[in-house]
């Protein structure tokens, strides 16, 4: 009797256990959702810059991860990259947001010539000559780009700061356990009519990794031991800090631009403000650089 009473306490347990950890599986199976799911802390500051004199048509042919990191393998042979390969895109949707530029299709351009071409050979089997010349009227000459943007993703250092704690008392105790991974980012402003290059920034983000873990065991009769345990893991997309490193390049770059009079605001005034705040970020990272580097030097 007593070990059939056993039996169904185990067993209860078991389910109890499994009803917890169901809520956790929970997130995978949300349904689609329109828009950036992700919003990043730049974002805000980025759609809201007062607007430009005019738009600066900018063409982005690639922007590529040169970092070459594939992911660490866990079981098996893992052949997929670090940091994710569709970063032209983000910049291209940076650039959109921001509202100071209008990007050109640079990226498929063979794509894009091809199915103009196709046009153009259709508008040609036509006899009639108002066919013909509606055709060639849809076609309209396509915008030329007075800046290149160049760069790419130059840096993904993994595990640059890693800690942990944890207890444990009479069989039960619990752990925590973090990690934190940085991402940088260039772009550079490239003058079209001579080559130039206008302007080069820089934008980090770093990746947190946390881990929780709690454990209880102890032997509640003669051989029969209780064991149970439970954790959480939080790791940061690294797709999402590569859009705020990305989205704060272009900021800085907008910034940067109208200071050495490579675009205009339509008013100059309003974008005063927009330009102390940037030079405030800059002294205060400089600042906590500075102190870093004075507390190495006391260490060592």
């Amino acid at each position: 009797m007593k070990g059939i009473k056993g039996k169904h306490v185990f067993l209860g347990g078991i389910l109890l256990i499994l009803g917890c950890a169901a809520p956790l599986h929970y997130p995978f199976y949300e349904k689609a959702i329109s828009g950036p799911e992700y919003i990043t802390s730049i974002h805000k500051d980025l759609v809201s810059l007062p607007k430009p004199e005019r738009k600066v048509p900018v063409a982005v042919y690639k922007f590529r991860d040169q970092t070459g990191q594939y992911k660490p393998p866990t079981t098996s042979t893992n052949f997929s990259t670090a940091v994710t390969q569709g970063a032209t895109s983000i910049l291209i949707k940076a650039l959109e947001d921001s509202g100071w530029f209008i990007p050109v299709e640079r990226e498929s351009l063979s794509n894009l010539l091809q199915e103009r071409k196709i046009i153009q050979q259709m508008g040609s089997q036509y006899a009639d000559e108002n066919l013909k010349s509606a055709i060639s009227q849809i076609l309209q000459p396509l915008i030329y780009a007075g800046v290149l943007l160049e760069g790419g993703v130059i840096g993904y250092d993994t595990n640059i700061v890693s800690g942990g704690i944890g207890a444990r008392y009479f069989g039960a105790g619990g752990s925590a356990q973090y990690r934190v991974d940085r991402i940088t980012v260039y772009v550079r402003a490239v003058s079209v009519k001579n080559g130039a290059v206008l302007k080069t920034v820089q934008a980090t983000k770093v990746v947190l990794s946390q881990q929780l873990s709690a454990g209880f065991f102890r032997f509640v009769r003669l051989n029969h031991l209780l064991e149970a345990e439970a954790g959480f893991a939080a790791n940061e997309p690294v797709e999402m800090a590569l859009q705020e490193a990305i989205e704060k390049a272009v900021y800085d770059l907008i910034i940067e631009g109208v200071k050495i009079g490579m675009w205009k605001p339509a008013d100059p005034e309003a974008f005063k403000g927009v330009i102390e705040k940037y030079e405030r970020e800059k002294e205060e990272a400089l600042k906590k650089l500075r102190e870093r580097k004075d507390e190495f030097k006391e260490e060592s």
